[in-house]
């Protein structure tokens, strides 16, 4: 059967999306090809904000509109929430499947149903260059805005020598760049006793010619000695991505977040001391019941005080079933929450800017990827990125995809 998977998300809903497809070509499934019908379209969902849940509802449709005969099929997080394992349009008609065809639902709802005690491993292999290897799952959190344990359950995680055994293979298929995922990555080892500084290191240990990067690990799991072995290691790029949320402190205690203001603003001083030319994204939230005029004004003030690169900005919205709506604090308007959240985009771009500018000239290593960017003049450039995320271009030259190369920024 010919199958199309959307995914929407983050880079974990990538990870099991390209290992879903690539289960369901190995047992004799086809791939549909852009514009040809399909006879399943599995929607990889995100529900991170309401925003998310608008994006998905939007994607089900249009999906339902362009292959009118498919069997459509909402796994991830949004499906979860909704307690819908699978879910078929009301109006999809499904007798258009043979009793045969329908083996493939039974094959389907296996792989994207989700366990939320077990761990399903996945890594993405669509893109050769970049490999998106997820390493855990599940949150203990329970931030009071957040949904996502929920939907995700606890935190679990493989062994370690799984985790490298994956890493391996996807170096053995073409990968150069890994990117270790998972909802909170740095709880790593709460289901099998390790630690995740073990797996940081037993990945470094991989000899090949690549480079590893971390996404999103939490302010109060960030040690020093991860961001120490970071510094010395092997592999890993000078690329740190650190969930703030709040520059308020009391802001932060609503939130039900573990750590101050005072300990982000160490780790992020003790980065740039060891690693100066280090790229450091920050998740922020703006809006959030309780966030005061006077709590958001010292917020901007400590984000602006921070040496970061760049600002990954979240407009609070209520969550079904999150401790935050039983809370009884002020509620941000809702112009007020977008007012907030262009201050920050603002902030953010100034300092993307900055971060640019002071890396200007210098010589990096950029790892060029296959995608082609035309020029009105006809020409044609590639792009890649050095190891600390500066995004370059240059002449396309076939011969460099998937590459590393020493070049002035």
């Amino acid at each position: 059967m010919k199958i199309r998977i959307v995914t929407l998300g983050c880079k974990l809903n990538f990870a099991e999306s390209s290992a879903l497809m690539n289960t369901l070509i190995e047992r004799g499934h086809k791939r549909a090809k852009n514009g040809e019908q399909a006879d399943v379209v599995i929607i990889n969902t995100c529900s991170v904000t309401d925003t998310a849940d608008h994006k998905d509802r939007q994607a089900i449709h249009r999906l339902r509109r362009e292959n009118p005969n498919a069997k459509l099929i909402v796994t991830g997080c949004y499906a979860a929430l909704l307690n819908a394992k699978t879910n078929a349009a009301p109006e999809q008609n499904d007798s258009v499947l043979t009793a045969k065809d329908k083996s493939i639902l039974d094959e389907i709802d296996k792989l994207v149903v989700k366990d939320l005690k077990s761990f399903r491993s996945a890594y993405s292999r669509d893109d050769r260059t970049r490999c998106f290897l997820k390493v855990q799952d599940g949150c203990d959190y329970f931030c009071t805005y957040c949904t996502i344990p929920f939907a995700r359950g606890r935190s679990r995680n493989p062994k370690i020598q799984t985790i490298v055994d994956q890493a391996k293979q996807a170096l053995s298929e073409g990968a150069k760049e890994i990117i270790l995922t998972g909802v909170n990555i740095g709880d790593f080892g709460k289901s099998t006793g390790e630690h995740f500084i073990d797996l940081l290191k037993a990945i470094d240990g991989i000899q090949a010619d690549f480079r590893v990067r971390i996404s999103s690990c939490e302010p109060n799991l960030l040690t020093k000695e991860i961001i120490e072995f970071v510094a010395n290691s092997q592999h890993f790029a000078p690329h740190f991505h650190i969930p703030l949320q709040s520059g308020a402190n009391e802001v932060l205690k609503i939130m039900h977040r573990r750590y101050t203001r005072e300990l982000f603003a160490e780790r992020v001083a003790y980065i740039k001391q060891l690693m100066p030319h280090a790229f450091i994204g920050v998740d922020c939230m703006v809006g959030v019941r309780g966030e005061s005029e006077e709590y958001f004004n010292d917020y901007v003030a400590f984000i602006k005080s921070l040496p970061v690169s760049q600002l990954h900005v979240f407009t609070y919205s209520e969550r079904a079933n999150t401790y935050m709506l039983k809370m009884d604090l002020y509620i941000v308007p809702k112009a007020e929450r977008d007012r907030r959240s262009k201050i920050l985009h603002t902030i953010s771009e100034e300092k993307l800017n900055a971060f640019y500018t002071a890396y200007k000239g210098k010589c990096s290593t950029v790892l060029w990827e296959s995608k082609r960017y035309k020029q009105p003049d006809g020409t044609e450039l590639m792009c890649g990125f050095t190891e600390n995320y500066i995004k370059v271009y240059g002449p396309f030259n076939a011969s460099k995809i998937n590459t590393f190369e020493r070049i002035i920024v």
